[in-house]
């Protein structure tokens, strides 16, 4: 008999948040991280809104669901004490997995246009990483993020769940 592994709980879990898959929501996805993160060190709050900006717009960009069905679903939570967790989930395949280029040369980067986002999620969070979601019917990505806590500046009013409006 196999035992199953358990994740510890959350010690905070928010509720998630659904968006339209369109770049148009930015915004409100970034001004959603800034209430759901009232009272964190506005430093974080800044780095995890940078990083949420740009794998909500990874999201937008690689997953082919037809409207209404494009969406990305944001997740937020903190594993522990010291790590706060952002992750995004899109719905639907086509653009492959998420990943850091690295077959272009110096000055190949210099003039890239694009697929530089990574390399800055890569530099602002603790960790990332990317698991697909049902791989045998392609649908979708999931995306996360890490992020270092300074437990006493976490404000004290969290609950272990919040709701979001």
């Amino acid at each position: 008999m196999y035992a199953i592994a358990k994740e510890p709980r959350p010690v905070v879990f928010w509720e998630h948040r659904v968006y339209p898959g369109h770049l148009a929501e930015l915004s409100r996805v970034r001004a959603d991280l800034a209430a759901d993160l009232a009272g964190f060190d506005e430093d974080l709050v800044d780095t995890v809104q940078l990083v949420t900006s740009e794998l909500f717009a990874n999201g937008c960009k690689y997953a082919d669901a037809p409207a209404p069905y494009k969406e990305v679903i944001r997740g937020l939570s903190m594993p522990d004490e010291r790590t706060l967790r952002v992750s995004l989930s899109d719905c639907g395949g086509g653009g492959g997995l998420p990943r850091i280029p690295t077959e272009r040369s110096p000055d190949e980067w210099d003039v890239a246009e694009g697929q530089r986002g990574l390399l800055l999620v890569e530099n602002l969070a603790t960790a990332w990483g990317h698991f697909r979601l049902a791989p045998w019917a392609d649908l979708g990505t999931h995306v996360w993020a890490t992020f270092e806590v300074e437990p006493e500046k976490v404000p004290s009013r969290l609950r272990p769940f919040v709701f979001t409006s």
